[in-house]
Formats: C-alpha cells, structure tokens, sequence
C-alpha cells in the first residue's frame, strides 16, 4: 500500500534544488523523483520556457496531435461530508437533488447529440443516494451509448469497482484533495473523508479491479502546490510499478468560487500551475493530463499542446443543469463557459484535432506515439 511522504521532508527536498539541479533533469532522458523536485522548485522558475519546449516535444511524441474532450455529469449534489472547500459540503444550506435514472439519461443524451462519446459520472458522497447499485444500473442504462464512461464518486471497495468495471465503466478519477495530512484533517472536518489513509489507497482498490485508467490529483489551494506535485510523483511511481497495465492521469483543479465562500489557503497563481503541468509531464511522459473549465478559457487555450491531453467543454456542475439552465446548486463556478464546438474551434486554431473516441482509440494512438519515439 501506497504510503505518503511526511510533508514537511518534501518541501525541504524541494527546498534543496538549485539551477544545477534543473539542468540536469533537463538534460536527462529519464527523471527521477529527485530530478521533478528540481522541476518543481523555485530555481525552475527562470527555465519555465525550456520546460515548455520539452513539454511539449514529449505530449507531441506520446499524444499526437489528439486533445480529447469530455464531459461531466452531475448525478446527486447530495454529500455526508463537510468539506470546508466543497459546495456540496453537508453544511452548506442549498438545494440538493439526485436524478432519477430516467433524468440522468435524458441528460446524458443531451450531451450525446451535443458530440460527447466520453463523459464523467459525478456526484457527492451520499452512498445511499448515489451508490454503487445506482451507479451499476445507470452504467448499463448508459454503456451503449457512449464509448466510454468514467467516474468520480466517494471511494469504493475493490469488489465495488469490479462490478462497476463489469457493468461498462472503465476509468475512475478519486483525487487525495491534498496530500498534507495536517492540512487534510483541518478542511475535512466531518464524513467518511476524513479517512486519509483509506482515500489514499483508494487508486489502488480500483486499479487492482481491473479499471483501465485511474486518475488523481490534489486540490490546489490547500497546501504548498510544489510538495503536492512531487507527493503527485511518488504515488504515480508507486502505481507505475505496481499496477503496470492501468493508465494513469493527473487532473489540476485550482480552487474556484463555491458556495461556503472558502478562500485558498496557499493560492496558486497561473504560472505556478503551469510549472507543475510541465513537470509532471517531463517526469511522466505517458500520463493523460487533465485541464477543466475550472480554468479560464484564455489559460486553456495558451495551454493547447504544451502539455494537456484531455479538456472539458460545456461543462455544468449541477445536477440537472444541462437540460435545465435555471437548475441552482452547482458544486464550484465554471471558468470557461464555451460550447464544446468553441473549445473544439480553438483547439483546432492551434493545429491539434479535438476528438470525442474511447479510450482504446486514444490507447492506439498513446502507443503509436510511445513506438515514433523509441
């Protein structure tokens, strides 16, 4: 099992890089954890341009030209935990709603005939309103008509995603929201969350089911993002080894406005995320990254072929929302609210092709870059 680094060690092993350091995993063909430290500190700063350039020659030679799009779908607004970041918190007075199935399809085919083939089931953590016999029935209700479906839902027992990965669903996303425990345990402050180390080994339990992408990811604004980024590489090493066959993604959510008006406790600027994307992907090439609309679409868009591979588009965060605009109670604020052929026009601006297939044809192309490369 997956344990996490003492924070505190981390930030001082970034602490410890120097322009040295930087150089050399710069000039390396394969980085270590010592060398995304150097990435990740403060002495890369005055490289971020060379980081780019390599960032982008590795997303170029593992990815294509490909920008996957997606979609999420809120399913319930319902949770038993009290997040002090989270809309969705138990604590927060709002209207809460779980869709019937008969709902949650009539959605899903809105964003079917909107050009969507993957899409990613979200919703609270309220077992008992959205859980595992509610996702399985949903999954096969759903299975048919899109390529591929995801899910980013309260953490589940290995035979829970077994029967989940049986039923059509085949990626989960389940984010450590911040790998500072000490930071962890002040901002989750009632619910089943507050288990760090069972959340921790959540990625585990889904890929030792069979699920063929696992994602993670920390929520930037709890904590010091350049330990989160390298405590991000330690467990994406511990899964690389142990879970060779699963596909492994980071997602980069930055705080946004929510109701609860949670305000970051290290906020995290732009360039500071931009850094750690270009880190992450230096030190993994083979990761699929994930930039949402959480973000601004003029962030995204400077973003295309530098180094994300998977972008949302015509995102709502309530459940219910796609088929009715006055539906209230969304989890956060979007930050770009185009259309998905907006996102689709800028991506194509930019010479890279927004696609909408499953993840065996995204897989194909992984490994027809992996082989250009070699």
């Amino acid at each position: 099992m997956f344990i996490a680094p003492e924070f505190q060690q981390l930030r001082d092993r970034i602490a410890a890089g120097g322009p040295d350091a930087v150089e050399r995993a710069l000039a390396r063909g394969r980085l270590d954890l010592d060398d995304l430290a150097a990435l990740l500190s403060p002495a890369a700063g005055p490289f971020l341009a060379e980081m780019a350039q390599r960032s982008a020659r590795l997303t170029r030679q593992r990815f294509g030209n490909v920008i996957q799009l997606y979609a999420p779908l809120y399913l319930s607004s319902f949770c038993i935990n009290r997040c002090a970041y989270c809309g969705f918190s138990a604590g927060n007075a709002m209207p809460r709603r779980v869709l019937s199935f008969e709902e949650a399809e009539a959605e899903a085919m809105i964003l079917h005939r909107r050009g969507f083939s993957h899409i990613l089931l979200v919703s609270g953590e309220a077992p008992a309103k959205a859980g595992v016999e509610y996702l399985e029935a949903l999954a096969l209700r759903l299975r048919d008509k899109f390529a591929a479906i995801s899910i980013e839902v309260q953490p589940l027992e290995t035979a829970e995603y077994a029967r989940l990965f049986a039923a059509g669903i085949t990626a989960v996303a389940i984010y450590q929201e911040t790998y500072d425990q000490t930071v962890y345990d002040q901002v989750h402050r009632a619910g089943k969350k507050r288990d760090f180390v069972y959340r921790l080994a959540t990625p585990e339990r889904a890929a030792r089911a069979g699920m063929r992408e696992v994602g993670i990811g920390a929520l930037l604004g709890l904590s010091d993002w350049r330990a989160e980024g390298l405590a991000m590489g330690h467990h994406l090493a511990y899964l690389r080894k142990a879970f060779w066959r699963t596909g492994l993604t980071v997602s980069f959510p930055r705080i946004r406005p929510a109701k609860g008006e949670f305000a970051p406790l290290m906020p995290v600027s732009e360039r500071d995320l931009t850094q750690l994307i270009f880190a992450l992907r230096i030190f993994d090439p083979d990761l699929g990254l994930y930039l949402s609309t959480r973000e601004e679409a003029r962030y995204r868009d400077g973003m295309l072929g530098l180094g994300p591979t998977r972008y949302s588009a015509g995102s709502c965060t309530v459940p219910g929302g796609y088929g009715d605009s006055a539906a209230s109670g969304a989890q956060f604020e979007i930050g770009d609210q185009r259309t998905i052929d907006e996102v689709s026009r800028a991506i194509r601006a930019k010479g890279l092709d927004p696609v909408r297939k499953d993840w065996d044809a995204i897989f194909q192309q992984h490994e027809q870059g992996r082989r250009q490369a070699a």
